[in-house]
């Protein structure tokens, strides 16, 4: 395999031009954490490698392998987020911690996507989720600050940084965006009806293949019809996720249909996903293992559960928890068009 036509990073011409951006994300990052210690936050700093790098279908890891003193081996993987090792801490009597985590997931590369890249997460004990909401706002406010702009522009599409994010629920969106009645196919329990999204989807324009599951639909309309919408002139945040999409938030009190999920979007960039967190181990158990079901049916793997983390799960306690691409929002905060054009030392990518 040969390297990459494209002129290295480190060729002082392309530094330079880069720098600029550099240099910005360096007063983004101590602002950031500024920000947190002023509010009596705890920074800590997750272990890369972990027992499992996540238990969602479309999350793609790098495994590696760790020798023990007498020669055998284990599998073990670099996370895709801290969120694991985060909640262990709450677990353990932490009550406000961030982390500027270093991640890594595969198959991802692009303009908005890198194997490696900067994860911000952070978490409250004893907090509303709605409160990651307002600290959402914040930061967006607080990176477009330290990079000297008062709008973010990308592909076509500008924001203001600096006003109130555009409050919206997922069936909002569905019915605004896509003129589809999302919760028709959620049932009062939060199970789903697959062929009623299907006929909604496929009846304004959406393509729908015969294997296609009800999340699959649900995705596809919401990548299509959706995010390119969201966050246009001002940020926005896509909230009340269904119940089949909830990963590891919590189910909302007042409706079983839909989760304590939230996402944050700027000019159509995802910026930011928040939980109100689950701490059933049981439930997360059952839901690991059904997106490892089918994990194993789209991509022929699967990884494994991480026991230690259900086990601190029981112990955890309530708690809010976000997570934030560092990356992509200093790309809006400084105008890149390209997430290599933030990060120091970019994966070189080969031909």
């Amino acid at each position: 395999m040969k390297a990459s036509s494209a002129p290295p990073w480190w060729r002082p011409d392309i530094h330079a031009d880069r720098r600029p951006f550099l240099e910005a994300r360096g007063r983004i990052v101590r602002a950031i954490r500024r920000w947190f210690e002023d509010r009596g936050f705890v920074e800590v700093e997750a272990g890369a490698l972990q027992v499992s790098p996540g238990n969602e279908a479309h999350l793609h890891a790098f495994a590696t392998e760790i020798v023990r003193p007498d020669g055998t081996a284990q599998t073990l993987f670099l996370h895709t987020s801290p969120e694991f090792a985060c909640k262990k801490l709450l677990a353990a009597g932490e009550r406000q911690i961030f982390d500027m985590a270093r991640v890594w997931r595969n198959r991802e590369r692009g303009p908005l996507h890198h194997p490696e890249f900067t994860l911000l997460e952070w978490y409250r004990a004893e907090e509303p989720y709605e409160t990651l909401m307002a600290d959402c706002a914040a930061l967006v406010a607080l990176a477009a600050e330290s990079a000297g702009t008062r709008a973010f522009e990308f592909r076509g599409r500008r924001c203001d940084p600096l006003a109130t994010p555009d409050i919206i629920t997922v069936a909002e969106a569905f019915e605004r965006f896509a003129g589809i009645d999302l919760l028709a196919s959620v049932d009062a329990a939060g199970g789903t009806d697959r062929e009623a999204l299907a006929r909604a989807a496929a009846g304004v324009g959406v393509r729908v293949a015969g294997d296609d599951g009800w999340a699959d639909v649900f995705s596809r309309v919401l990548v299509e019809k959706i995010e390119p919408f969201l966050g246009s002139g001002r940020p926005a945040i896509l909230c009340e996720y269904p119940a089949a999409e909830a990963a590891l938030a919590r189910p909302k009190a007042s409706d079983a249909r839909v989760a304590e999920r939230f996402e944050l979007y700027a000019c159509g960039v995802e910026l930011a996903n928040a939980f109100g967190e689950l701490t059933d181990p049981d439930e997360q158990r059952r839901r690991f293992q059904a997106e490892m079901t089918e994990k194993q049916r789209l991509y022929g793997e699967s990884y494994p559960i991480d026991e230690d983390f259900l086990a601190a799960l029981g112990a955890m306690p309530e708690a809010s928890g976000a997570a934030l691409g560092l990356d992509r929002l200093v790309m809006l905060a400084c105008g890149a068009s390209r997430i290599e054009q933030v990060i120091w030392t970019p994966v070189a990518e080969a031909e």
